[in-house]
C-alpha cells in the first residue's frame, strides 16, 4: 500500500501546524502519512514513502539549513527517488519574504531526483505559503494540497 511522508523544520511553531494539516488531509485522504521533524528524519525514510512533502520556514529566501542537510544528504540516493511523488511548502514573517523561492529551492532538489511535483492552478500555485500563523486561508490550501498529493499517490501507486 502507497504510503507518504510529510517533513518539516519549525522554530516557531508555524510550518509545524502547517505540515501538520497537510499530512492530516492525505490522512483524511486515505493515503497513510507520518509527519516528522526533519530532526528525526533520516534520508533513508525518503526511501520508504511514495508521496514526499517537505516544508521550511524561509531565511533570508531560502529554506533552513537543516532542511537543506537532508537534501545534501539525499544525493547519495540519487536515482532511487525517481517517479515518487513531491510536494513543498513555506512560511516566513513578511508578505514577500521569500516563501517562493524557498519553495522552488526544495522542489528542484525533488525535480532533480526525478520525483513528479503537481502544480496548482487556483490559491498558491508551487505549494502552500504562510506569512505568520496559518490562517484559515492557508489551512484551505494546506488541505488542497494534501489531498491533491494523497490523490496522485494513489493513482500512481496502487
Amino acid at each position: 500500500m502507497a504510503k507518504g511522508l510529510v517533513i518539516y523544520f519549525s522554530k516557531s511553531g508555524n510550518t509545524k501546524k502547517m505540515a501538520e494539516i497537510i499530512a492530516k488531509s492525505m490522512n483524511d485522504s486515505s493515503l497513510p502519512t507520518e509527519c516528522k521533524a526533519v530532526e528525526k528524519t533520516i534520508v533513508d525514510d525518503l526511501l520508504e514513502a511514495d508521496a514526499i512533502v517537505i516544508g521550511s520556514p524561509t531565511y533570508y529566501g531560502q529554506m533552513a539549513a537543516p532542511i537543506m542537510q537532508l537534501l545534501t544528504d539525499s544525493v547519495t540516493k540519487h536515482g532511487s527517488l525517481a517517479g515518487k511523488i513531491g510536494g513543498a511548502f513555506a512560511s516566513s514573517a513578511n508578505i514577500g519574504g521569500g516563501n517562493e523561492t524557498t519553495i522552488m529551492g526544495i522542489l528542484e532538489a525533488m525535480l532533480i531526483h526525478g520525483m513528479i511535483v503537481p502544480g496548482e492552478a487556483m490559491g498558491d500555485h508551487y505549494g502552500p505559503v504562510s506569512i505568520n500563523k496559518p490562517d484559515e486561508r492557508v489551512e484551505t490550501q494546506c488541505k488542497r494540497a494534501g489531498k491533491k498529493i494523497a490523490d496522485l499517490t494513489k493513482i500512481l501507486f496502487k
